[in-house]
């Protein structure tokens, strides 16, 4: 089944089920107020979902036309976002921006950071930005969203929590990563707000995209209109899922509604931009950057300045995207 948040007066939002299509959506409201009403009590609220999805489907609710430009995040606010690092291809390129030494933890073990999850941003949001020289970059990701997770929790145990997927924009400010690892506790000013989907989908909707806890689909990024790259998120995932929530839960609990982030979808080629139709490109400018400098002695692509407009989506295929775009537009705070 496919959820999705439209906006309303409240916070939280109003949970909707969407059709397989995404063309239509209903209603939730009689099972469960909000995505995280729905996530604490998962096991009665998920069947009666699924029931209202069928009918959806079937054509027993007409529904009303579902427009992603009313869409909120699944989870507007969230008692935890983790980012992990799955992709080991995107920590060799940027490891000198993002200040990281340790070569034999990265691959051993995969490295997290807890971002700001009180304030997630929409999927048409602008991306909002206080100066001009900040570095500003997307970074195209994979996330589930988890139910309640034991300290110390097993393989089993991560993998049986994975309730919804969906992609996501984790919004970086080049400028300032190493400032925050070395003056400060961690990323904190080089992170703003993580842009979601529309839509989070169950694994089991999936099908055969769903398999060994990783996404095995292309995420298409275009800014302007350009192909950037559609690396397969299912490609090069040194770590999946099962392994991130594992990790996060080493020595806490983790709560329903904990979103865990797969890292910049990265995989191993030799190309520079601009690419091809079928090239595999960049999921992060940072990185575009990166084989420029190795390849060209210099960087040739620029960061991302006011009135860009980014779009991120996941295809099944030449059909249309899975989850929704994410579709945002660069602005700079006013004064």
């Amino acid at each position: 089944m496919k959820l999705a948040t439209l906006r309303n007066a409240r916070p939280d939002g109003q949970l909707v089920v969407v059709s397989s299509d995404l063309k239509r959506c209903v209603s939730a409201g009689r099972i469960a107020p909000h995505l995280q009403a729905a996530l604490d009590d998962w096991d009665q609220a998920a069947p009666a979902l699924a029931a209202l999805s069928a009918q959806l489907d079937g054509g027993e609710i007409a529904g009303q036309g579902f427009d992603p430009a009313l869409a909120h995040a699944p989870l507007p606010r969230a008692y935890q976002w983790i980012d992990g690092s799955g992709y080991l291809n995107h920590l060799e390129r940027v490891r000198s921006l993002q200040g990281s030494k340790d070569e034999q933890l990265q691959s051993v073990r995969p490295l997290i950071y807890q971002g700001g999850s009180d304030s997630l941003s929409a999927p048409r949001d602008p991306i909002v930005i206080t100066s001009e020289d900040l570095a500003l970059d997307f970074e195209a990701e994979a996330g589930v969203i988890i139910g309640a997770v034991p300290m110390r929790a097993t393989r089993e145990e991560a993998e049986a929590a994975i309730r919804l997927v969906t992609i996501l924009n984790d919004v970086s400010l080049r400028r300032l990563v190493v400032d925050d690892l070395q003056n400060g506790f961690g990323f904190f000013h080089a992170k703003p707000s993580t842009a979601f989907a529309p839509v989070a989908l169950t694994p089991d909707s999936l099908g055969v995209a769903w398999r060994d806890n990783r996404l095995h689909l292309p995420v298409r990024v275009e800014v302007n209109g350009t192909l950037y790259g559609q690396p397969n998120a299912g490609i090069g995932m040194q770590f999946d899922f099962a392994d991130l929530i594992v990790e996060a839960a080493r020595t806490r609990n983790l709560a329903a509604g904990t979103i865990i982030g797969g890292g910049t979808i990265s995989n191993a080629h030799d190309e520079t931009l601009p690419i091809k139709r079928d090239g595999i490109g960049f999921a992060c400018i940072a990185e575009a950057r990166t084989v420029e400098k190795a390849k060209y002695g210099r960087a040739r692509t620029p960061f991302l300045k006011p009135g860009d407009q980014v779009r991120i989506g996941a295809h099944d295929g030449d059909g249309p995207s899975v989850f929704g775009d994410i579709d945002q537009r660069v602005e700079l705070l006013p004064g």
